[in-house]
């Protein structure tokens, strides 16, 4: 197996809503190499999403161990863990609003996040052409995303995702409201960069291919 990326020891997450216990995750043992994609796939609350915000650095664990590149996130402190999620994640959500601000092209918009990384404008530029091109939507470079079908979004999202180079890529039901040909593509694309970049990737999805 590859080295281990993910490692979850007995994870427990437990939301409490006024005198209410809510358990999201129950014990999860769960490891992960360093470059492989993994699909989260089973009924709704069944915790997938949960797992997903906790890999994510977005919620925190009730009890266990959760390690994600050697880090132990239960022990992060705010700075550390906004460093984490800025460098170590990159995230694709369900909805394309989420992913990509409709009044920047698909350029702009994986240039984004690289403006807190530095670098200059041309070699940002240039990283965002690539990034397009890797995902098939080089001649889509200047479009904003209204003149985007809504699997383009979503690859333009999985553009945005990598613009920093994160070692660690989620995905939240990145199929759930295009066509099948769309989703194809996406998951192909997914495949893509698990196999060029070495990216370890968690997908969350009902879709079964």
């Amino acid at each position: 197996m590859a080295e281990t990326f993910i490692l979850c020891d007995n994870l427990v997450k437990i939301y409490k809503v006024a005198d209410l216990e809510v358990v999201a995750l129950q014990g999860l043992d769960l490891e992960v190499g360093k470059g492989e994609m993994m699909a989260l796939v089973g009924a709704s609350g069944s915790g997938k999403s949960t797992l997903l915000n906790l890999l994510g650095g977005l919620d925190e664990p009730s009890a266990g161990r959760l390690t994600v590149h050697g880090q132990d996130l239960l022990k992060l402190g705010d700075k550390e863990r906004m460093q984490y999620k800025r460098h170590v994640v990159g995230f694709v959500w369900q909805q394309p609003a989420r992913n990509l601000l409709p009044y920047l092209s698909a350029r702009e918009n994986v240039e984004m996040p690289m403006l807190l990384a530095g670098g200059t404008a041309g070699q940002r530029r240039q990283r965002a052409l690539d990034l397009l091109d890797m995902v098939g939507l080089a001649d889509r470079a200047d479009f904003r995303p209204d003149r985007l079908s809504g699997g383009q979004q979503q690859r333009v999202a999985l553009a945005v995702a990598l613009a920093n180079n994160p070692p660690l890529l989620l995905a939240d039901e990145p199929t759930g409201q295009v066509d099948a040909e769309s989703s194809a593509m996406i998951f192909d694309a997914l495949r893509h960069i698990s196999r060029e970049f070495h990216t370890t990737i968690v997908v969350v999805t009902h879709d079964q291919r």
